[in-house]
């Protein structure tokens, strides 16, 4: 096909084919990825200003970047907005730009390969038809109710316009990408193609026009003045269920667009644009926006060096170590599993099952593929061909010693050593080996498929080529690798603990768990402490305090010992602080106490003056950090923006006070830590 190229500007150039078809090529200059930064939609204002003038056959935009379309907008441009004089001028200009897209006098097509998210998906909504690759690449959603605020760029009313409100408003509201299959098959987008015929299929629509299909009736009859209060109760009590208002106000913003202007879109469009710039100056926009360059951050850390071992062996056949087994198989690798007790290797593959068909759904061939790479090694032939050996046995360093030197002398010369230890310091366990430098720790988090993120443990003896190794095997595994220093806890069991002992004191003292629970979630934790200990298992919250009570003079809770001593475990017993039916606590509704801030403050207080104890100890190398690790690890609220940050933005001095009086109440516990002064 032959092109005359017209323009070229420092990101888009205009190339037109035979047809006087205009192919609209973004190459963001400078970056990896496409993004809808200010000076990417300018250029494309100036460009669609130009075919208006001498309009062409027909548009089609597609990326000169591999395995990725747009990425959505540059949010580090979100950054700036403190108010609405600046967040309105920002997001009206992206309007405009793309209803300009949307008018142009000729058929537009997208034709999207590789990820499409955020803007990128609202600028291919603006166009005319939407054609897309059919292959693992390419995902696309409009994932900004992750950030605090929901599209801004005409994507609620265009979404809406092309599925009907409850495809639209689940991708809306979930945040959630789609494989192309399943964007086409919600009518999200007009065709998906494999690659080959993605050109093809984008000139046929440029050519051929098509009429457009429109929603399903019912999803029509749905938009209608008269049901859409009901439909948007339902919503917002789904919604409640995962993120209440007053944390997370954007779902329930994007809920009353809907409910009041679904019917005229033009104005919908209006309001969408005053409700983002609204929604972008809040702290929980830009707090948001604060954990996902955190999470950048961490993805970062693990690009330093390449490191994609073809074997993975894994010794411990137990609930975690199965399930880092079955993790590791999931993405990608030839997994071996060894474990003493034959049974025990029985059910490890029978949750590995378990774990590929909920991932994979009916993908029959790829749950196959899964279980083809995971096998069972009994007798540990896998030793010697692993590129990395994760240890998860249970939590006792002599019989762990003694494992690795059995171990070493059949391990390759460069084979990295993972111990998944939870609490035990590494300088305890490398003595026994010859190459101490080659132990590292990699702890994950339970449940292993759930939680993003590991800790990279790097002992005084780790070689430094080693640490960089685990934290790239750490990315490569789709986990977020957080190089922590070798102490008692590392960081996420040490800052989480004296939060749960908190607690489980509280219930000591007579306080209904049901309410020590709920002050916790009313502060945006993902679950309360008392069931998150239950969940965990009581035995396990034991043992790890006790290491820790031992370094860091934590004394433990005489209930905790007592629970333990009755095998009350919690969720796994059936029984702990409280009863479970059928895997679900017992809870009672009409639970109350006198003092429920009180409740609050003394879990919260605890939780962030040991963050600011693993500031001051250098657990990890800068604050920011230390926010990454307690989100990511223990699901503290992220729309404060991290222990750290939350202390800084709270008022430091404000809180010290609450310190202050707790200490006169309950003791040296909540002595404010030294680093508080400093922060």
């Amino acid at each position: 096909m032959s092109m005359e190229s017209t323009s070229t500007c420092a990101h888009w150039k205009v190339d037109f084919d035979e047809h006087n078809i205009a192919w609209l090529h973004l190459d963001m200059a400078d970056s990896k990825v496409n993004l809808l930064a200010s000076t990417v939609l300018e250029e494309l204002r100036g460009i669609l200003d130009e075919l208006a003038k001498d309009l062409p056959q027909a548009a089609i935009i597609y990326s000169g970047k591999k395995g990725s379309f747009i990425f959505g907008a540059d949010i580090n441009e979100f950054l700036e907005f403190d108010d609405i004089s600046k967040s309105l001028p920002f997001i009206s200009r992206g309007h405009e730009i793309m209803d300009k897209l949307e008018s142009l006098a000729c058929p537009t097509v997208s034709m999207i390969n590789g990820m499409c998210l955020g803007g990128g998906m609202e600028l291919s909504l603006a166009c005319d038809y939407i054609v897309a690759a059919d292959n693992s690449s390419t995902r696309l959603g409009l994932p900004e109710i992750k950030l605090g605020i929901h599209p801004g760029y005409g994507g609620t009313a265009r979404s809406i316009q092309r599925c009907g409100p409850l495809p639209a408003m689940d991708i809306m509201l979930t945040g959630r990408a789609l494989p192309a299959r399943s964007a086409k098959k919600i009518g999200l987008i007009d065709e998906c193609v494999p690659d080959r015929q993605l050109k093809q299929a984008a000139i046929s629509f440029a050519l051929q026009a098509p009429k457009r299909k429109s929603p399903p009736f019912v999803q029509r009859l749905l938009n209608n003045r008269i049901l859409r209060p009901f439909i948007a109760q339902q919503m917002r009590k789904q919604v409640s269920r995962k993120a209440r208002q007053a944390h997370y106000p954007a779902p329930y913003s994007l809920i009353n667009l809907w409910q009041r202007h679904a019917d005229n879109p033009k104005r919908m469009l209006r309001e969408e644009a005053i409700a983002v710039a609204n929604l972008a100056t809040t702290d929980t926009a830009r707090n948001l926006l604060r954990v996902f360059l955190l999470q950048d951050k961490l993805k970062n850390l693990g690009k330093q060096v390449a490191f994609k071992p073809s074997h993975v062996h894994v010794i411990g056949g137990g609930i975690m170590g199965g399930d880092i087994a079955s993790w590791c198989a999931i993405q990608g690798y030839t997994v071996t599993v060894q474990d003493q007790d034959p049974s025990r290797l029985a059910q490890t593959f029978k949750r590995a099952q378990s774990s590929f068909k909920k991932k994979y759904k009916r993908d029959r061939r790829a749950i196959t593929a899964a279980g083809d790479r995971l096998m069972p090694d009994h007798k540990g032939y896998g030793v010697s061909h692993a590129d990395i050996i994760i240890e998860a046995i249970f939590e006792d360093a002599d019989v762990k010693r003694t494992l690795y030197q059995d171990i070493e002398p059949r391990m390759k010369p460069d084979a990295i050593l993972a111990t998944n230890t939870s609490s035990i310091k590494l300088e305890d366990l490398s003595s026994s080996l010859n190459k101490p430098g080659r132990l590292v720790g990699l702890h994950f988090f339970n449940p292993v498929a759930m939680m993003p993120l590991v800790e990279i443990i790097r002992g005084n003896e780790t070689d430094e080529d080693v640490v960089q190794k685990a934290l790239a095997f750490g990315r490569s595994i789709s986990k977020l690798p957080l190089p922590v220093k070798s102490s008692p806890g590392f960081l996420v069991n040490r800052i989480l603990m004296p939060y749960l002992l908190e607690a489980v004191t509280m219930v000591g003292e007579g306080v209904p768990p049901e309410v020590i629970d709920k002050a916790a979630t009313d502060f945006g934790m993902p679950m309360g402490p008392i069931e998150l200990a239950d969940t965990v298992g009581l035995d396990i919250c034991k043992s790890v305090a006790e290491i820790l009570s031992a370094a860091l003079d934590m004394p433990l809770p005489e209930n905790l010992n007592a629970m333990a001593a009755a095998n009350k475990l919690g969720k796994k017993s059936g029984e702990g602080f409280y009863k479970y039916t059928k895997g679900k606590a017992q809870k009672n509704k009409a639970a109350r106490f006198a003092d429920v801030q009180k409740v609050q403050d003394r879990l919260v207080m605890r939780l962030l003056n040991e963050a600011t104890a693993c500031l001051r100890e250098e657990i990890v190398e800068s604050d920011e950090l230390i926010d990454a690790g307690v989100i990511f690890g223990t699901g503290f609220a992220p729309f404060r923006g991290g222990p750290i940050h939350y202390i800084r933005e709270a008022g430091k001095q404000e809180l010290a006070e609450r310190m202050n009086e707790l200490r006169q109440e309950y003791g040296d516990r909540f002595e404010s830590d030294t680093a508080w002064a400093g922060l």
